[in-house]
């Protein structure tokens, strides 16, 4: 079955299959917006997190949007190392954006070693793959990209392979047994350990190290930006995760949470703007579980220290400088507080934008997940969040088919849509992954085909949201940070406004990095279009 869709792309097609829904969408609008939408595509373990270990299917993406892209996946990380040996490192990523943040830390502790990267794998003396374990279709893509490096191997004896992040501490043992490859595989936990390890593979061992820390955070490890503009950075503020949702494995894979030091974060995004940096996002599994002297019941461990807790440390990085934006992925509506909202409304330059996940509408459906919040808590939740900032935009994940899954609680999910109305939405087809409760617990019993029309639900309605969210902007004045040219015009810029929507605009004399202020005289799905002004912004 696949969607009847205007236009015949090879991508469009190659997608409809992917999906595997059947739909007939006959207004015209959805039509363009859900090929727009394919063409545009992110398979994604998410954006930013581990909360969805569902199969992703449909990422709405905005252009330049943030949740990574689909042609992000397999990026080479290219830095000039400082080293002199003229060791050669080619390292692909794969995943959210946590893992590209990881790659960074990972070049910046191989460049100390005196390893310079490359883009051509063919010209290296190690091979890295920094892998993602959210779903099947992501290991066998890094599966099948090991046998690729097979006659790289044969040519070159002496090339050493390695697979890193989360696919390798799940399947350690697998991948050194079944993908005979594989001389070195390292854990999320454990890339310090990489020169010494990369060592003894080339002294004939293999190595490994998957051990999870429960105080890692690579606080004072400057990472390599692999931004080329310059415009946008990640900074992770914590790793790990303790919600143990039924149908997640990242509790497994990146271990129990952890804060990094308050004053490490504000010191790396002072010399991000120093270096000309305009916006960073701060990265954790559940950013408002972030906390900072303090323990897990409540108690301070050194009275001398400041406690911080998100809302502080939102306020400490928006003061580094009102040209900063700050942007945060991701929160946990059972976690998020209000001390949260008036923190970002406090500040201009926090961004008015906030992914949510509710995953379901129902609160049996949560309770199975483990969630740890009802559908009234989300709702007191969406509630504040337009009580305090009224413009706020909002997104969300959604989970159609999760084990036990009624109409009843599929229609709970839709009616919870129409109530909030998203601006954005992240649709999932439940797939059951190893280790998770949700695999020891429940029946995978949803029929594949129910699954996938459910999802076909979801998306439509979304389609719906999203249209009537976008258009609302058109003819307001924002303010927009330049972030670089177009992909589908060379002669024009495109930015974010504070609620990341994507607009496109003309170059003029402009350059990426810049803050303009641009009036918006029309939209597609999810880009506005419009004109750079004097006038003041409204958002």
């Amino acid at each position: 079955m696949v969607f009847a869709l205007a236009g015949d792309s090879t991508m469009t097609r190659f997608l409809a299959m992917e999906v595997g829904l059947g739909a007939q969408i006959k207004d015209n609008f959805l039509r363009e917006s859900f090929e727009q939408g394919l063409k545009q595509v992110a398979f994604c373990g998410y954006p930013l997190r581990g909360d969805n270990l569902a199969v992703p299917y449909i990422c709405t993406m905005l252009e330049g949007h943030q949740p990574l892209e689909e042609t992000r996946q397999g990026e080479a990380t290219v830095v000039q190392g400082p080293g002199a040996s003229g060791r050669k490192l080619y390292l692909e990523s794969y995943g959210c954006q946590m893992n590209f943040s990881d790659s960074e830390i990972v070049a910046s502790i191989l460049a100390d070693a005196g390893f310079q990267t490359t883009r051509e794998a063919d010209d290296a003396d190690l091979v890295l793959l920094n892998t993602c374990a959210i779903r099947d279709n992501a290991e066998q893509r890094v599966r099948n990209r090991l046998v690729h490096f097979k006659a790289n191997k044969r040519k070159n004896p002496s090339l050493v392979v390695g697979v890193l992040g989360c696919m390798a501490e799940r399947l350690r043992d697998k991948l050194l047994e079944e993908e005979k490859l594989v001389d070195l595989v390292v854990g999320p936990d454990a890339y310090r350990d990489l020169p010494n390890l990369v060592g003894q593979v080339e002294g004939g061992q293999k190595a490994v190290n998957v051990l999870l820390s429960r105080e890692e955070t690579y606080a004072e490890i400057s990472p390599v930006r692999l931004d080329k503009g310059g415009v946008t950075a990640f900074i992770s503020i914590m790793r790990g995760c303790d919600n143990m949702c039924s149908f997640c494995v990242v509790p497994f894979t990146r271990g129990r949470e952890r804060s990094r030091d308050p004053q490490s974060i504000v010191q790396e995004a002072q010399e991000l703007f120093d270096q000309g940096y305009r916006e960073v996002t701060l990265l954790g599994q559940n950013v408002d579980s972030y906390k900072w002297n303090i323990d897990n019941k409540g108690v301070v461990k050194d009275d001398k220290q400041p406690v911080v807790r998100f809302a502080e440390l939102l306020e400490l990085v928006a003061a580094v400088n009102p040209d900063l934006r700050v942007r945060f992925s991701t929160s946990h509506p059972k976690d998020m507080t209000d001390d949260v909202l008036h923190a970002m409304s406090r500040h201009k330059n926090v961004c008015k934008y906030i992914h949510l996940p509710v995953q379901s509408g129902h609160s049996d459906m949560l309770k199975r997940m483990n969630r740890g919040y009802t559908r009234e808590w989300y709702l007191d939740r969406i509630d504040a969040i337009r009580r305090i900032m009224p413009d706020c935009a909002i997104s969300t994940d959604i989970i159609t088919g999760f084990c036990g899954e009624t109409e009843e609680e599929h229609q709970a999910t839709l009616s919870l849509m129409d109530e909030v109305r998203y601006d954005m939405a992240f649709m999932f087809k439940y797939s059951e992954r190893p280790k998770t409760l949700a695999e020891r617990k429940y029946e995978d019993d949803v029929p594949e085909e129910l699954k996938g029309s459910r999802l076909q639900e979801v998306i439509a309605r979304q389609m719906v949201h999203g249209k009537e969210r976008t258009q609302a902007l058109v003819g307001q004045v924002h303010r927009v940070l330049i972030e670089g040219t177009s992909k589908k015009r060379d002669d024009e810029f495109f930015g974010r406004t504070t609620h990341n929507t994507v607009v496109v605009f003309p170059k003029g004399d402009l350059k990426p990095g810049q803050y303009v202020n641009v009036r918006t005289t029309d939209c597609s799905a999810v880009t506005l279009k419009g004109e750079v002004t004097d006038e003041l912004a409204q958002s």
